[in-house]
């Protein structure tokens, strides 16, 4: 079973949909026994890391993601979900989770796209990503696939944690992490086909894991 992460941060119940329709056992919770016990973890948002950090923070849920990631259960954020799992975020001027070396940055509205204008932010749409590691997440995807995004900030991890990059205005983070642990800028419960391959590959993953 996959625990989605309740800490009021918004869009869990989209990530439910998605699983269901994949026939992928899940429970939206912020129990920490369900949490510790699940096949695999997804950490959603949808908002402000300010705010999302101090709903983690008021429930003890932010030591509990730090224990659990530091024991290997497989984890997945999403959105803001991937933001707050580095050290710092310009949204707020938040302290985050220190999971993963890095912090989130503002979209500089001065960037230009190839036809010379200057991109919007927020930054909402379909999009590519560009793998620069090999990872399970994308097994059997398309590499043209695009997905969904919506977002004014994006990750800047440690170099070794990029696994795939996004170009809007210039080439940025929008896959982190390493095997097990990883971060996504953009939404795959809204992504189609594309997206829907990606929460499986983790469900498989998982499995795997929890099997072995």
């Amino acid at each position: 079973m996959l625990a989605i992460l309740d800490y009021k941060a918004g869009n869990q119940t989209s990530v439910q949909r998605a699983l269901n329709k994949l026939g992928i056992p899940n429970q939206i919770t912020s129990d920490k026994e369900v949490l510790a016990n699940a096949t695999g973890i997804i950490f959603p948002g949808v908002g402000a890391a300010g705010q999302a950090m101090d709903e983690l923070t008021s429930g003890g849920l932010d030591e509990l993601l730090k224990e659990l990631v530091q024991q290997k259960k497989p984890l997945l954020g999403i959105c803001v979900g991937c933001q707050i799992l580095l050290d710092y975020s310009e949204e707020n001027d938040t302290q985050a989770l220190s999971v993963i070396p890095g912090e989130c940055r503002l979209f500089n509205p001065s960037w230009e796209d190839y036809e010379g204008v200057a991109i919007r932010v927020p930054h909402m749409g379909w999009n590519q990503i560009e793998l620069k590691q090999d990872c399970v997440l994308f097994k059997n995807i398309d590499p043209e696939a695009h997905f969904y995004f919506v977002h004014s900030y994006y990750p800047a991890p440690e170099e070794k944690y990029i696994i795939g990059e996004t170009i809007y205005g210039r080439p940025f983070c929008s896959l982190h992490g390493r095997k097990g642990l990883w971060a996504v800028q953009f939404h795959p419960e809204k992504s189609g086909r594309p997206g829907l391959k990606l929460l499986s590959n983790f469900y498989e993953y998982c499995k795997e894991v929890s099997d072995a």
